[in-house]
C-alpha cells in the first residue's frame, strides 16, 4: 500500500441540502481532513453556508465551483453521483476513481409519453447505467453494489461500509417525548416527493394499521402532511436521535436503497424497523432478530407486522434487543474513514488514470445518447409514414414557448411546455411577463418529424389590452427566425413548415415596446402531421399527375427531403 501522504482530494458533490447520500460524503471528507489531507466539496453552482449548516463537519471542507475548480490540480477527483462522471474530463487529477452508494439507474420513474421532461427517461436511464462501464477504480459502500458491478461488468470495487456517528447516536440522550408503554408511536423517514422513498404509502399503512402516533422525519421543505401527528423537517443530524429515541419503530419502506442508515440510527437509539426486502437491507437488517422484512409491495403484511408491534410488547422489546445487539458490533465514522483512506491510498499506488481515456469515454456516450434520441424518433416517424389512418402510432406531441432577452442564451428554467396531439388542431397560450429590452419569443413547435401548419401566433399585452404581433399567413411568418430542424415550404394561404429532426425552432420578431413588467398573453395555433398525410390530404400526387401547382408543392418538398 501507498505510504501515507497528504493528498489533495476533491468530491464532485450533487447537492449540498440534507441526504444521506451527501451526509456520507460529508463524513468521509471531514474524517479524511483530520488524517491530514486536502478536501474539496466540487459544484457547479457557488455554495452558501447556509445549504451545509446542518452538518456541523461541512464547514471545515473547502468549497469550490467547477470552474475554479478547472484552474485546480488534484491528486485524485470522486465522481459521486450518475451524472458526475460526465464532468471527470474537466478537472486536473492523476487519478480518477467513483464513490457508487447505489445503482442509480433504478431511481429512474416508467417514462411518460405525456409529459415532456419524462418522456425520454428510458434513454437517460441508460445513459445513467452506462457510468459503471466507465474504467476507474470504484469505491462502494454495499456487498449488492460490489456484486452487481462485478457480475454486470467484471468490476472489482473497494467495499467500505457507512460508519456511524455513536457519540450522538445511542439509547441515553435527550427526546422530543417520551415512549408511552402500551402506545405504538411510529417514525417515516424520506423526502414526501421522491417516488422510490415511497413516503406516502407508508404513512398510509401506519394510518391503515390504528398506530397510535405517527411522526414522519423528512428533508422535504414542508410543516404538515396528511395523516402525520408531528412533522419534523430538514432537521440537523445533531438533533435527528432525540426524534429516534421518542419513537419505537421507524418504517422505511424505500423500493431502492444502496445501504440505508435511518434503520441503523434507530437501532443505536433502542428502537427497530419494518423495511421491504429492498437492495442492501440484508447488510445488516435480519427479520425476527431486529427488524421485520417484509416482501415490495406487501401493503397488507406491513400492516399486520404494525398491528402486532402494537398488540405485542413482547415481540417489540424483542426486536429493539436484537437491534442494540447489531449497534454495538458496528463500526463507527472515524473507522469507516480510515477504511476509505486505505482505499483511496491503494488506489493512488497504482498506474494514473489517462485524462484522454477519461473525455473520450465521455464523448462515446453523449453521442450514443445523441444517435438514441435520433433513432427513437425516426421509428416513430417510419411507423406513422406507414400508417393508412390516424391510429397505430405514437401521436404524443409537445410544443415549448421560451422567452429571454438574450437570444442567444437559452434559460431551460424558462420554458413552458404543452401537450397535444398530431393530427388534430390546437391552440396554445403562454403567458410570461417582459424582462427587459429587445424581447425575444422563441417556440418549439414540434418534436417530431412532420409538418407543422400553424394557422396563426397573436401577442397581445395583456396591461395595456393592446396586439404586440399577429401572424395569421404564410408571408407573416416570413419574419421568424428559423433555426434548428424546421424549414419552411409554405402555402400562399398558411404557413406550412417541415420539422427534419427533434429540434425545431423559431425566433419571432423582437419586442420592443410596452414596458418591463409587463404581461404578454402568447396563443398559437397550429397542427403536425405526417409528411405522407399531409401529401395525401392535399393531393399532391394526383395534381403533379395534371401539372398542378399541387405537384410542385411535392416536387419541392421531396427535393426538400433529399437534402
Amino acid at each position: 500500500m501507498m505510504e501515507r501522504k497528504r493528498m489533495r482530494i476533491g468530491f464532485l458533490l450533487g447537492s449540498p441540502d440534507i441526504n444521506g447520500g451527501t451526509y456520507v460524503i460529508y463524513e468521509h471528507g471531514s474524517h479524511l481532513k483530520e488524517r491530514g489531507h486536502e478536501v474539496f466539496m466540487l459544484t457547479r453552482e457557488a455554495v452558501t453556508p447556509d445549504r451545509y449548516q446542518w452538518h456541523p463537519k461541512a464547514k471545515t471542507l473547502r468549497w469550490m465551483t467547477m470552474e475554479e475548480a478547472e484552474q485546480t490540480e488534484f491528486d485524485i477527483v470522486f465522481a459521486t453521483y450518475w451524472q458526475s462522471p460526465f464532468l471527470l474530463p474537466q478537472l486536473t487529477a492523476r487519478y480518477y476513481a467513483y464513490f457508487v452508494q447505489s445503482i442509480e439507474s433504478r431511481f429512474f420513474e416508467e417514462p411518460d409519453p405525456s409529459h415532456h421532461n419524462n418522456r425520454d427517461l428510458a434513454i437517460w436511464k441508460a445513459y445513467c447505467e452506462s457510468t459503471y462501464a466507465l474504467n476507474v477504480p470504484v469505491i462502494t459502500e454495499a456487498e449488492w453494489i460490489r456484486s452487481y458491478l462485478y457480475e454486470n461488468y467484471n468490476r472489482e470495487s473497494y467495499l467500505v461500509r457507512n460508519g456511524i456517528r455513536k457519540d450522538i447516536y445511542r439509547t441515553d440522550g435527550p427526546a422530543i417525548a417520551g415512549r408511552e408503554p402500551g402506545k405504538l408511536r411510529v417514525l417515516v423517514e424520506g423526502p414526501v416527493d421522491v417516488f422510490y422513498k415511497n413516503v406516502p404509502k407508508s404513512v398510509e399503512l401506519c394510518r391503515q394499521a390504528g398506530v397510535d402516533e405517527l411522526w414522519l422525519l423528512t428533508s422535504s421543505d414542508i410543516d404538515s402532511f396528511a395523516g402525520v401527528d408531528r412533522v419534523f423537517s430538514r432537521v440537523p443530524i445533531h438533533d435527528t436521535p432525540a426524534i429516534y429515541r421518542s419513537c419505537d419503530v421507524l418504517v422505511k419502506l424505500s423500493y431502492v436503497e444502496g445501504m440505508f442508515g435511518p434503520p441503523l440510527e434507530i437501532f443505536h437509539c433502542g428502537g427497530t424497523a419494518i423495511v421491504y426486502d429492498v437492495t442492501g437491507h440484508d447488510e445488516y437488517i435480519v427479520h425476527d432478530h431486529n427488524s421485520l422484512v417484509v416482501a415490495r409491495d406487501d401493503d397488507q403484511q406491513v400492516v399486520e407486522c404494525l398491528r402486532a408491534l402494537k398488540e405485542d410488547r413482547s415481540l417489540l422489546q424483542r426486536l429493539q434487543e436484537g437491534a442494540l445487539e447489531t449497534a454495538a458490533g458496528w463500526p463507527d465514522w472515524r473507522e469507516a474513514a480510515a477504511q476509505f483512506e486505505a482505499a483511496l491510498l491503494d488506489i493512488c499506488a497504482g498506474s494514473p488514470t489517462s485524462r484522454t481515456y477519461v473525455r473520450k469515454w465521455v464523448e462515446r456516450r453523449n453521442n450514443e445518447k445523441k444517435e438514441q434520441y435520433h433513432l427513437k424518433e425516426i421509428v416513430k416517424f417510419a411507423a406513422r409514414e406507414e400508417a393508412t389512418g390516424t391510429d397505430g402510432y405514437d401521436r404524443h406531441n409537445f410544443i415549448q414557448v421560451y422567452h429571454k432577452i438574450d437570444r442567444e442564451k437559452i434559460d431551460p428554467e424558462q420554458v413552458q411546455w404543452f401537450h397535444y396531439n398530431s393530427d388534430e388542431d390546437t391552440t396554445v397560450t403562454a403567458n410570461m411577463t417582459i424582462s427587459g429590452f429587445p424581447f425575444w419569443i422563441r417556440v418549439d413547435p414540434s418534436v417530431r418529424f412532420g409538418v407543422i401548419i400553424i394557422d396563426r401566433i397573436r401577442v397581445t399585452n395583456v396591461n395595456s389590452n393592446l396586439s404586440v404581433m399577429e401572424l395569421k399567413n404564410s408571408k407573416d411568418f416570413d419574419s421568424v427566425y428559423l433555426g434548428g430542424t424546421i424549414k419552411k415550404v409554405g402555402r400562399r394561404d398558411k404557413a406550412v413548415f417541415v420539422s427534419f429532426g427533434i429540434d425545431p425552432w423559431f425566433y419571432l420578431p423582437q419586442i420592443t415596446e410596452g414596458a418591463v413588467g409587463d404581461e404578454l398573453e402568447v396563443s398559437i395555433s397550429l397542427k403536425e402531421i405526417g409528411m405522407t398525410q399531409y401529401a395525401n390530404r392535399h393531393n399532391m400526387q394526383e395534381s403533379r399527375k395534371q401539372g398542378g401547382r399541387q405537384g410542385g408543392r411535392l416536387n419541392r418538398l421531396k427535393r426538400f427531403l433529399r437534402k
